[in-house]
């Protein structure tokens, strides 16, 4: 995968296979919807193969990296979801495995007693700080694209996700 090169784009193959059987008109939407498939792979293979020396996968740290950014480290576990925009049974996995590695704890919430909170603890914090300095040393800080081009990629998939009713 990484370092390997083809001799040609197998995208715009696809494309040319596209318009020669007839589906020229949704061509480029095509290529749009599988070049951003592509691209999450890509993404999502950098970012696993950086958090791996934390046994966290990227939605595990997204969890941790939340509930550190929040004013007491803890969250009720439906607002988690609601912010990670994600299914709570998502959520509730991703905390069991968590809690097993003594990153978070549940805790019942103060003055609901239909709510539990989600709480990251020392160790969850301390391991999401080194995994944030990695992700942003071997991730963020070269996505492979200029500023200008991340720009116009941020800008062009807020508009889908806004179009899709995201937000």
């Amino acid at each position: 995968m990484a370092g390997h090169s083809m001799e040609f784009d197998p995208i715009a193959e696809a494309k040319a296979n596209w318009t020669s059987a007839g589906w020229g008109d949704v061509a480029d939407g095509m290529v749009a919807v599988t070049s951003v498939m592509r691209a999450h792979q890509i993404l999502l293979a950098r970012v696993e193969s950086s958090l791996r020396p934390y046994d966290l996968t990227f939605s595990r740290y997204e969890l941790l990296r939340l509930l550190a950014f929040s004013r007491n480290g803890a969250l009720p576990i439906t607002k988690a979801s609601d912010r990670l925009q994600v299914h709570v049974t998502s959520v509730t996995h991703a905390i069991r495995r968590l809690e097993e590695a003594q990153l978070v704890r549940r805790l019942p919430h103060p003055t609901d007693g239909r709510t539990t909170l989600v709480e990251i603890t020392d160790l969850g914090r301390s391991t999401v700080e080194d995994a944030t300095a990695t992700l942003n040393r071997e991730v963020f800080a070269d996505v492979g694209m200029t500023s200008d081009q991340i720009s116009g990629l941020v800008d062009a998939i807020h508009e889908l996700r806004h179009n899709a009713g995201d937000f």
